[in-house]
């Protein structure tokens, strides 16, 4: 048991360390500090904290605890991970992804590329309420298709988390956009409304700094476009049938259905769509020279489970048509799970609490206010690595100070959901940065400066309370 609070020195220090760590292992691994090295600092990270914690007289069984409740709180977005990684083999053995592509390359002309990947997830993201799901089935698809017309993927990376999270900001279906006003002591859709002046805004520019960049792009796959159809149309059954997979996976998403639900659906119909049409295709995943339902059975299962790879006759698309299935998924697991030991840890010794509670303390105006609020998001983003704790804990923590100024809860969830939502996806090792990292396959250096509305939210909503655009006064409070 604690005597006293920690020091706000001593709060920082293992963040300090984790910092300096996790910098110097990706200036030794480059792009393999996901491998797992990364995955260990974390644990250093943690274990440095958990000394922090024996010094301020907190138990091993309190920070044990605490880790398990964080391990318990991630157990679903694990598991969706689990059967993302499933979906993807099937939908790529099934012919599924390779249609998306085959279809999008005669849609999706070079010029507006970039926008209308933006404007797809957008929609997708909005109607499914998860930028996840949106991710790791339309967005795969357009990372790919992306790929063969020679776009740089960390553009197209940074186009699709932009679209996504815009939906899923604004989705009434998405946990965060129930999460926010629920911590802030508002109304679901009045949160939703009043997001809208920061959230439009914010798409508007990005879609426009997307479309001068689709203006002075040069992609080198255009001209190849046609043997690249050929080659998807010779090795795959190709057909709009295929298209009845997602959407049954939206359409149930939309209705409520749990996701893991809906993929473990979308999964098994994708391995029966493989089933009817992409015969050669099981033979060749079970490498085996003829069909039964032993060679089906085995290609199926190897496509969902293990990594899965489709030759065809063009060399850019044998990197494009592979699948790591559940096993690919484990990296990313393994980093979520590091990142909430030492979350916990950090949550179980009181520094998270303490850090947030010096920036609250620095809130002298309402412009520092919300300035104190987006900075608690961003550190805890950081620090404990999950977009929910940036939501709860700043939530838990500001709710008074907003009500005692006389702000409407509104200020706070949308202040929360433009700093602390839309920006976890921007750090590598936060859940989401892992997830959409993982799901893509664009490391997040390579799409963080084209993630253009993820980034530019936070800086809206600080114009908006510097210049008290649209802030929202409590409907009981006193005007001073």
């Amino acid at each position: 048991m604690k005597s006293k609070q920690i020091s706000l020195g001593y709060a920082l220090l293992p963040i300090l360390i984790l910092v300096i760590l996790l910098s110097y292992n990706v200036i030794v691994f480059g792009d393999d500090a996901l491998s797992g090295s990364n995955q260990f600092i974390l644990l250093l990270g943690g274990a440095v904290a958990a000394i922090v914690g024996f010094k301020w007289k907190i138990s091993y069984e309190v920070m044990l605890k605490k880790v398990a409740e964080n391990l318990q709180s991630v157990t679903g977005a694990l598991l969706i991970l689990l059967f993302v990684g499933a979906l993807a083999g099937t939908w790529l053995v099934s012919g599924i992804i390779p249609a998306m592509i085959y279809y999008g390359l005669q849609i999706l002309h070079p010029s507006i590329f970039l926008p209308a990947c933006i404007i797809i997830c957008a929609i997708i993201s909005l109607a499914t309420g998860s930028s996840w799901t949106t991710s790791a089935t339309v967005g795969i698809a357009l990372i790919g298709i992306g790929k063969v017309l020679g776009i740089p993927v960390g553009m197209v990376a940074g186009a699709v988390i932009s679209g996504a999270y815009f939906g899923d900001k604004l989705s009434p279906l998405s946990d965060t956009t129930n999460l926010a006003p629920a911590m802030a002591g508002g109304e679901l859709f009045s949160h939703i409304r009043y997001m809208t002046l920061t959230t439009v805004p914010s798409i508007i520019v990005t879609l426009i700094v997307f479309f001068i960049i689709s203006f002075t792009q040069t992609t080198a796959g255009t001209a190849d476009i046609g043997s690249l159809m050929l080659a998807i149309k010779d090795k795959f059954t190709i057909n709009f049938s295929l298209f009845l997979v997602p959407a049954v996976v939206v359409f149930l998403i939309v209705r409520k259905a749990p996701p893991l639900v809906a993929l473990l659906i979308g999964t098994l119909l994708g391995g029966l769509f493989a089933l009817i049409f992409q015969k050669d295709i099981l033979i060749e995943v079970a490498q085996a020279s003829g069909f039964s339902f032993e060679v089906a059975y085995k290609g199926i299962m190897n496509a969902i489970t293990v990594a899965t790879e489709v030759k065809t006759t063009n060399p850019l698309l044998n990197d494009l048509f592979s699948s790591g299935g559940m096993e690919g998924m484990l990296g990313t697991i393994w980093l979520i799970m590091c990142a909430m030991v030492f979350g916990g840890i950090m949550d179980a010794i009181g520094a998270l609490a303490r850090i947030s509670n010096a920036l609250l303390s620095l809130a002298t105006s309402t412009f520092q206010l919300f300035a104190s609020t987006v900075a608690s998001c961003l550190a805890i983003n950081l620090t404990a690595s999950d977009q929910y704790l940036s939501l709860v804990i700043p939530g838990k923590m500001f709710a008074e100070a907003y009500k005692k100024r006389g702000l409407a809860p509104e200020n706070l969830s949308r202040t929360l959901e433009d700093s602390g939502t839309v920006t976890s996806v921007l750090i590598p090792w936060n859940t989401c940065g892992a997830y959409q990292s993982g799901v893509l396959g664009v490391g997040v250096g390579e799409y963080f400066i084209y993630a253009i509305f993820n980034w530019l939210s936070p800086f809206m909503t600080l114009l908006y309370a510097a210049f008290k655009i649209k802030i929202a006064a409590r409907k009981d409070a006193i005007a001073q």
